[in-house]
């Protein structure tokens, strides 16, 4: 009896220490620490090594001994005299006193997410609290403070400055989520903290901080195993449950990090491999002939782009071979954001994009490239090699025009979306035209504003609609799903640039909710360093209500004279001018809600306020043209007119003066390829 109470008294012991331990996860600091308390994750975790990998045998003995806390400190010992991912090893700096005002607030745990503020809570246990949506209650604030960018920049700011609470925190801050993340649930999610491209991010991350800190006495012992008990689980999940398109990208170049920065798991080699099969295999299928990435939206070309070239960079120094086209596809990549970029060095804002600069990214692949016109492209004609052709240019599978009077800071841009739908984050807006000129963004794409969250449940569907785009509505309706892809370029006939002018048109035909049948095509007539013209052609099979949107940058000042619109800015103007005898009604919204959402414009993610939309309507009882001139100057220009020379089945002419007497003829065809 009395052997059974002490029996009992032992397991109530063991249980008791090892809850202590798991309760109080700041308190894991030494090897023995967390194998006593985590033994079953330190023995999975030693599972996942080959320990017949040179320099495991004394962590192999250990091992064969049932040692674990003896195999844990040999692996850890393995690893400071390994040559594993010399690229990521850091100097570690000399201890200081240095503060760094922005980090620190990072050590409140306050993150500033796609531009909101919020504090990460602690829970009952101490942990953060890893599933904090954000004030707003966003679930894409939570997953992207899942990535861990954040403590990648206190990282950072220890090297810069050698203050150790800096590195204090980093170490803290793994221990805390690696363990409140256990167990792994082996299963594909969307929660916050097991999703793919969150669990891609903190690969990376961890790959980072393992090595740049291998030589810290901050990086705990207990914080080291940790992570290399988490890593497999990572690798796991990109390699069992990723994505595609630009998702895979992100979780396949991730899981090719960490089977080339840490080779000795078992499975490294079969991860290598299959990253580069799977990779190289989707890049075939991602990436259209013109270099355009198949979502067709800016930003997440940009991350494709990346993350091939990183995993280019990875297989690089893992001595693995490519085959060619890998190579050639990333230079087509770069070569369509160098030909796509606007005078100020900002991408292209369409469907889920943001408003952001590739001037950098441009520059990179044209020192990578050894491409002068595309650096001189990038920096307004400052350095580099002018370019041969352009300056307008054409990507027949993106379906996008773009059309540029030169490569100066002031130069007429303009973007016309004539292709595909896209295979991801689309908008219903083919046939959208944005224009800037004289450095000043002038018609604009209203941008994505929020995906989740209470700026999305406000602003999303009017964001992805057709009436946030520069184009029409039949009956108050907009634009359905167009095909994702396609698998041919856009026929020569359907487009043109010459020295003097650029031309280009497109339909669409497919607008849910209306009664009977609506097709508009819209064709695009740029007069270089001139003016466009566009003609809207609506066929339809009973009367309808037409509104014509014109959305204005938020810094334009826009007023009415008479039929046209235009912008009085100090600098960088635009004229609408609506060309023939037609009656419009005019009206101008701005930052309105009800009785619905118009008039708004988001440069980035979480970021909007109000703009002024200019809406033409008017009615037509059959097949109709539209006629516009939009007239771009640098100060503001009074006295310019338009008329209709001539009209054919065929063909428009369109006669345009200006204030100085100066008059131009245009002819802008109409036959369209059948």
């Amino acid at each position: 009896m009395q052997k059974i109470s002490l029996v009992i008294l032992f397991f109530i012991i063991l249980v008791f220490t090892h809850n202590i331990y798991a309760q109080d996860w700041r308190n894991i600091r030494t090897v023995e620490d967390v194998c006593r308390a985590y033994p079953d994750e330190m023995k999975k975790m030693l599972q996942t090594i080959n320990l017949d990998h040179p320099g495991l045998l004394k962590v192999k003995k250990a091992v064969e001994s049932h040692n674990l806390i003896e195999a844990c400190n040999q692996l850890l010992l393995y690893y400071q005299t390994c040559n594993n991912a010399q690229y990521l090893r850091k100097e570690i700096p000399s201890p200081s006193n240095r503060r760094v005002a922005t980090t620190d607030t990072l050590l409140q745990n306050i993150f500033v997410i796609q531009n909101v503020r919020g504090q990460l809570p602690l829970t009952a246990d101490g942990h953060r609290d890893w599933y904090y949506k954000g004030p707003n209650n966003d679930r894409e604030w939570a997953w992207l403070s899942n990535r861990h960018s954040q403590l990648s920049e206190v990282f950072e700011t220890y090297l810069e400055t050698g203050n150790p609470i800096y590195a204090i925190y980093v170490d803290e801050f793994l221990r805390d989520f690696i363990i409140k993340s256990m167990p792994y649930p082996a299963v594909k999610g969307s929660d916050s903290v097991w999703r793919g491209l969150e669990v891609s991010f903190r690969s990376k991350v961890l790959s980072r901080i393992f090595y740049g800190m291998l030589n810290s006495e901050y990086l705990l012992p207990s914080t080291r195993l940790l992570m290399l008990s988490s890593l497999p689980d990572h690798a796991h999940y990109n390699r069992q449950f990723h994505g595609e398109n630009n998702w895979l990208t992100m979780e396949i170049s991730a899981l090719a990090t960490v089977a080339t920065n840490f080779p000795e798991y078992k499975d490294a080699e079969e991860w290598i491999n299959y990253s580069i099969d799977t990779m190289v295999e989707s890049m075939k299928n991602q990436v259209y002939p013109d270099g355009a990435q198949t979502e067709l939206s800016s930003a997440y070309h940009n991350v494709s782009l990346n993350n091939f070239q990183l995993f280019k960079e990875i297989c690089d120094r893992a001595g693995k071979t490519l085959p060619p086209f890998f190579n050639e596809t990333i230079e087509s990549m770069y070569a369509y954001i160098a030909h796509a970029v606007r005078p100020d060095g900002n991408r292209i804002l369409n469907n889920d994009g943001d408003l952001g600069s590739d001037r950098r990214l441009i520059l990179s692949g044209a020192k990578t490239f050894h491409k002068s016109d595309w650096e001189y492209i990038a920096t307004n004609g400052e350095s580099g090699t002018r370019p041969t052709d352009g300056p307008s240019y054409l990507f027949p599978w993106a379906g996008q025009l773009i059309s540029r009077s030169g490569y100066d800071i002031d130069a007429h841009w303009s973007f016309f979306d004539i292709g595909p739908w896209g295979t991801g984050h689309q908008h219903n807006d083919k046939l959208n035209i944005t224009i800037s000129a004289y450095g000043r963004d002038l018609l604009v794409d209203a941008g994505r504003f929020a995906y989740t969250g209470a700026v999305a449940e406000k602003f999303k569907p009017y964001a992805i609609s057709t009436k946030a785009h520069n184009l029409l509505l039949f009956d108050g309706k907009g634009q359905g799903k167009g095909p994702q892809l396609t698998d041919t370029p856009l026929p020569k006939e359907q487009w043109k640039i010459t020295d003097t002018y650029d031309y280009a048109y497109g339909s669409f035909d497919s607008y849910p909710g209306i009664d009977g049948k609506v097709t508009h095509t819209r064709f695009l007539y740029y007069l270089r360093g001139e003016f466009w013209i566009l003609i809207d052609e609506i066929e339809t099979d009973t009367p309808r209500k037409i509104d014509a949107l014109w959305h204005w940058h938020p810094s334009c000042n826009v007023e009415v004279i008479g039929n046209n619109v235009r912008t009085t800015n100090e600098r960088g103007n635009l004229q609408i001018i609506p060309i023939g005898t037609r009656p419009w009604k005019i009206t101008l919204i701005k930052g309105q809600e009800s009785p619905e959402i118009q008039g708004w414009y988001s440069r980035e993610y979480n970021d909007y306020e109000p703009n002024v939309t200019s809406v033409y309507s008017t009615h037509v009882e059959s097949n109709s043209h539209f006629v516009w001139l939009l007239y771009p100057t640098e100060q503001v220009e009074n006295g310019i007119e338009a008329s209709i020379v001539s009209k054919q089945p065929n063909a428009i002419t369109i006669e345009v003066s200006n204030q100085k007497g100066q008059m131009k003829t245009v002819t802008v065809p109409l036959v369209k390829a059948n």
